[in-house]
Formats: structure tokens, sequence, C-alpha cells
């Protein structure tokens, strides 16, 4: 069980990674894919820096804990796609639904279950003291 749990943890984060990466190389058209446009260099720059740090980072946590076995970074993944979801809810209540709207949440929710269970089958390491100090 741990061994496919990883593997999955380890695909979807290599999936978010290339996401990532998309947005670097191909703001414009990776934008449009989420619906975004840019608005001149700063909004290029923006989809660039934002988004590709928010799927580099949350992809990355995924490979490096399903890697390394550790739960720790896969907190992160977690939470960033938590907020993302409650992002996602928010527009759902304040500017209502638009085509689509349930496949990025499904995408999200099902990152997060995968990453909070990785976390508690995998073991944590950052608050364990130094047994050398």
């Amino acid at each position: 069980m741990a061994l496919v749990l990883r593997a999955l943890l380890f695909v979807g984060g290599l999936f978010f990674v290339l996401m990532g990466i998309g947005f670097l190389l191909d703001p414009v058209g990776s934008g449009a894919d989420f619906g975004i446009a840019p608005q001149g260099t700063q909004g290029l720059a923006s989809i660039r820096a934002d988004m590709t740090a928010f799927f580099v980072v949350a992809g990355g946590c995924m490979i490096w804990g399903a890697w390394a076995r550790k739960g720790d970074p896969l907190l992160v993944s977690a939470a960033l796609m938590g907020i993302a979801i409650i992002g996602r809810l928010y527009t759902l209540t304040v500017d209502g639904s638009h085509d689509g709207w349930f496949l990025p949440i499904i995408v999200e929710s099902v990152t997060v279950i995968l990453a909070l269970f990785g976390s508690r089958m995998l073991p944590h390491t950052a608050l364990v003291p130094d047994e050398d100090a």
C-alpha cells in the first residue's frame, strides 16, 4: 500500500512540476488553459512567477516526500492545494460556477487526500531533535 501511495505521489508531483514548467516557458498558452490572460509584460511576469512557483513547489514537495519517504514535505503540498480549494469554493459562492468548475476541485481534493495519507504513513523528521546537539 505504501509503495502504491508513494508512486501516486511521485507521478502526481511530476505532473505538477511539468505544469509549472509549462507556465514558465509558455505563460500565454498555459494561462489560457486556466482562463488567465496576461496584460502586458507585468502580466506575463506574474503568471511565470506565481503559477510556476505554486505548481513547482507543490509538485516538488510531493516528489521529495515520495522519493525520500518523508511525510513533512507532503504537508506543504496539502496546504497549497487546500488553499486553492478554498479559493475555488469562495469563487463558486461569490461569482457562481463556470464550465468545468468541478474538475480542478477534484484534482486538488485528490491531491490533498493523497498528500495527507502519505504524510500520516511516512515518517516526519523536521521536528525531531538532533541527537548530536
